[in-house]
């Protein structure tokens, strides 16, 4: 329950993300949805079509579009106050890229694929939710940047297995790679750490 409970609210937190960029892009009602829409569950999209697995998750649980709906209402009324909740936000879209990660992870576990595409689905469900998004709104992605976002991912899914191979409770597995993902984005956004940029001159 609990887990279900962190997965709404980084659903949540992420559709939130989508409203904030879509107003800043000046898009309508419905533009705003579906940016919302597909930065809360783009990567799980992603990733239930690439493993197979069909209806996506989504479909099956029709409170993910009841959540992202209400974040949508709940971003444009309030959008005047949504600065002073930035900081509140940002923990939420963290709490939810580690829980996203774990879910990609015990996706690719329960069909038997190997630990480095295990790995792979925990980033893309964390993270490509947000590469769709900046696509739609004419941005280069984040992570395609400086941002230290889906390095987190990876970083939490190398964690996971680890931990795993060492024989820990499943409890502490998925706690500890929320908690390593976490920390890994609160260290990066406050010593604003980046990973170099590659330009030809």
């Amino acid at each position: 329950m609990l887990f279900y409970t962190l997965d709404i609210i980084g659903t949540f937190a992420f559709a939130i993300s989508g409203v904030l960029i879509a107003m800043q892009k000046r898009m309508d009602p419905f533009g705003i949805f579906i940016i919302a829409f597909v930065t809360a569950v783009g990567g799980g999209t992603l990733r239930d079509m690439l493993i197979g697995k069909t209806p996506v998750g989504w479909m099956n649980d029709l409170n993910y579009v009841y959540v992202i709906g209400a974040a949508v209402i709940f971003s444009i009324l309030f959008r005047k106050k949504l600065n002073r909740l930035r900081t509140s936000l940002f923990l939420f879209d963290t709490i939810g890229l580690g829980v996203f990660t774990i879910i990609g992870v015990e996706k690719g576990i329960s069909i038997d694929l190997h630990p480095i595409i295990c790995i792979a689905l925990g980033t893309m469900s964390a993270s490509f939710g947000g590469v769709i998004r900046d696509i739609l709104c004419n941005e280069i992605p984040v992570i395609f940047r400086k941002e230290i976002y889906a390095t987190a991912c990876i970083i939490g899914g190398i964690t996971f297995f680890v931990l795993k191979y060492a024989g820990l409770a499943e409890d502490l597995i998925y706690i500890f790679t929320v908690l390593m993902v976490i920390s890994i984005r609160l260290i990066v956004v406050k010593f604003r750490i980046q990973l170099p940029t590659i330009y030809q001159k």
